[in-house]
């Protein structure tokens, strides 16, 4: 489904281990790496397309993982001029996507990039939170940037606690230090 400014509807998905690590693939024959995404298809609802493109991309389905979060609005990414296909109509010039963070419930060797008989990736690791947004096409990064920043609060609750309870350790640690070290010099 293109829409009238030549943005096609599409999905993308953000998958956690709940450790502050993302699910990161390796497209099929390839050495770019993404998430997961795909198109909506007329009638079909981002979520449902998000589940189906999840069990065709990635071999899951939905009793394996749990919607954490979904973005506010759509996101965009326009296409390089080289790779829009002017032939095709309606011409496509980028993606509009929804994303769905995902948290991962079941066993990781439950996930089966060979599931379908065109399969996506070929391989997939987990990676630190904002990894991808680095390692992403360079089209692509400003959406991947967005998206993590949005979903940075619920993805990361366990790393953000852990950091301000050593930041306030430190503080505790940090000021008898001090004055004692003014107590010295009085």
């Amino acid at each position: 489904m293109i829409d009238a400014e030549g943005y096609r509807a599409n999905v993308g998905i953000v998958i956690t281990n709940g450790k502050g690590q993302v699910f990161w693939a390796r497209r099929f024959g390839q050495h770019s790496w993404q998430y997961p995404q795909g198109g909506v298809d007329e009638g079909e609802s981002v979520e449902q397309t998000m589940y189906r493109e999840l069990h065709e991309e990635v071999g899951l389905k939905p009793h394996q993982v749990e919607i954490i979060a979904v973005t506010k609005h759509w996101l965009r990414y326009r296409l390089p001029k080289r790779l829009i296909r002017h032939e095709s109509k309606p011409v496509c010039i980028g993606q509009k996507q929804k994303w769905f963070l995902l948290k991962l419930t079941c066993a990781e060797d439950e996930v089966d990039l060979l599931h379908s008989g065109h399969p996506e990736f070929d391989d997939w690791r987990w990676v630190s939170y904002w990894y991808p947004v680095r390692q992403v096409v360079s089209f692509k990064r400003d959406v991947y940037r967005r998206v993590m920043k949005e979903f940075a609060a619920v993805a990361l609750p366990y790393q953000k606690a852990e950091t301000n309870e050593r930041r306030h350790s430190k503080n505790r640690r940090g000021h008898p230090q001090r004055r004692d070290n003014r107590r010295r010099r009085g």
